[in-house]
């Protein structure tokens, strides 16, 4: 019974684990026509997600800024 237990926990650990990685987007608000990077997903229209990528890392968020052509034209 115990062996069970462990194994459902590890279980529902391996499955949270992805879920709990942190994102970090790239988004350009309309107005200022700034980037900058955030870590959620925007859900207004004020700001749009530039490219189609999720970056795992701060600072692979940061180097696409430097590197996409809408974003460095600031």
């Amino acid at each position: 019974m115990m062996q069970k237990t462990i194994l459902c926990g590890l279980v529902l650990a391996a499955l949270a684990t992805p879920a709990l990685a942190d994102e970090y987007y790239v988004v350009r608000d309309a107005t200022t026509k700034h980037c900058k990077v955030v870590t959620e997903k925007p859900t207004t229209t004020t700001t749009t997600v530039v490219g189609d990528t999720a970056f795992t890392t701060r600072s692979e968020a940061e180097n696409s800024i430097k590197t996409t052509k809408i974003c460095s034209s600031d």
